[in-house]
């Protein structure tokens, strides 16, 4: 199996890496949360001029028909540096709902405006009860004259403060936890009817609380069966899990590089703490966990697009898993080499771990998918 990059793919590496380099150091980071919209508009019109948010989409409909190893790459460079820009709730979740959901006259409407950064996307499916279930929906959509009219609440929207419009779950039929009867509606974030508490999230970043009460929206806002929306939904998480994978590996390969860095300068009894064979020791589990997570998520991506559901499922399970195990130890490991300044705001550490935390519960934590893999039969099903 072939694991090396193509030349355009190592251009995109490398020139992401570069731009992050020259405006995305960690001083400049924390200024950027403390704006309202908790991120850098300028940082958007970048990867607006790079071509990153057309990355995914056809050339037919204004993309540059990146696949998914394209977006695992840049995933994995805003995790290392922390990137606070919606680009997994617009590109990410929101592109793939378009790319994969729309008609012709959809995409041809909204991937030009995606790709110039005009447009932000975020994906309003958790509610209070369904904790990491994507088919218990409580919101409902009623039919009236030829659109439909929302009602309901969604919970921790990723930047669903700042989003333009939504991509809402609603239920046009059947009980709360049937699979059928699920819509997926795009939804103006400023319609009448919709109401959102925006907050920080404990790494940074922003989501909302978001109310629909009697929204309605015409026939061009259903995406897909609005009877049988799911198969959409499942297909399009199931490939944000596998980008949430390569962001991780992100995350904790600057975390391990990080910790390295502070032991070869932080001094105990007269010499440097990366003097001490046991730190020596524990820094190289670090390491080996970093590449496990890698070859995961490697994994992860090369079956994100996979005609199988239940194959795609398993393996996606299996990457969040190993991704899940190892955060939870590089992260531990980074500020316990760290010591007491690893949880104070003015040390990069505490950000790091904070950021894999949040990582590990986006979409099912660790204990979610390995039983999710243990009911399908396990990853050699």
């Amino acid at each position: 199996m072939d694991f090396e990059f193509s030349d355009d793919q190592r251009l995109l590496r490398d020139g992401l890496d570069r731009l992050l380099k020259d405006h995305y150091d960690f001083d400049r980071r924390k200024a950027y949360v403390a704006t309202p919209e908790g991120w850098s508009r300028e940082q958007w019109e970048r990867y607006a001029e790079m071509g990153l948010l057309a990355l995914p989409f056809a050339e037919d409909d204004g993309g540059l028909n990146g696949g998914p190893v394209d977006t695992m790459l840049v995933m994995e460079a805003l995790g290392g540096a922390l990137a606070l820009e919606p680009y997994f709730a617009t590109v990410v979740l929101g592109g793939g709902l378009v790319r994969l959901g729309g008609n012709a006259a959809q995409r041809a409407a909204l991937v030009p405006q995606i790709a110039a950064g005009d447009l932000l996307l975020a994906f309003a499916q958790a509610e209070a009860q369904s904790r990491y279930d994507l088919a218990d929906v409580a919101t409902t959509a009623r039919r009236d004259g030829d659109g439909w009219v929302l009602d309901g609440a969604k919970r921790a929207v990723l930047h669903g403060d700042t989003a333009d419009k939504l991509f809402v779950t609603a239920r046009t039929a059947g009980s709360r936890r049937d699979r059928g009867g699920i819509g997926l509606f795009l939804v103006d974030a400023t319609a009448a009817g919709v109401s959102r508490r925006g907050y920080p999230t404990q790494d940074g970043l922003r989501a909302a609380d978001v109310t629909f009460a009697n929204v309605r929206v015409d026939a061009n806002a259903v995406f897909g069966d609005p009877s049988d929306a799911l198969p959409l939904v499942e297909r399009v998480v199931d490939a944000g899990l596998a980008a949430l994978t390569a962001e991780a590996v992100g995350v904790m390969t600057r975390a391990h590089e990080i910790t390295v860095e502070y032991m070869k300068v932080r001094k105990q009894f007269g010499v440097t703490i990366g003097s001490f064979q046991a730190l020596q020791h524990r820094a190289v589990d670090m390491l080996v966990l970093v590449e496990q997570a890698r070859s995961m998520a490697y994994y992860a991506t090369m079956m994100s697009d996979a005609a199988d559901p239940a194959e795609r499922r398993r393996a996606i399970a299996a990457a969040r898993v190993q991704a899940g195990k190892s955060g939870r130890f590089v992260g531990d490991q980074t500020i316990q080499l760290h010591g007491g300044i690893g949880m104070t705001e003015e040390c990069q550490a505490g950000h790091y771990y904070r950021r894999l935390t949040m990582l590990e519960l986006a979409f099912g934590d660790t204990a979610h998918h390995l039983a999710r893999l243990a009911r399908d039969g396990g990853l050699a099903a």
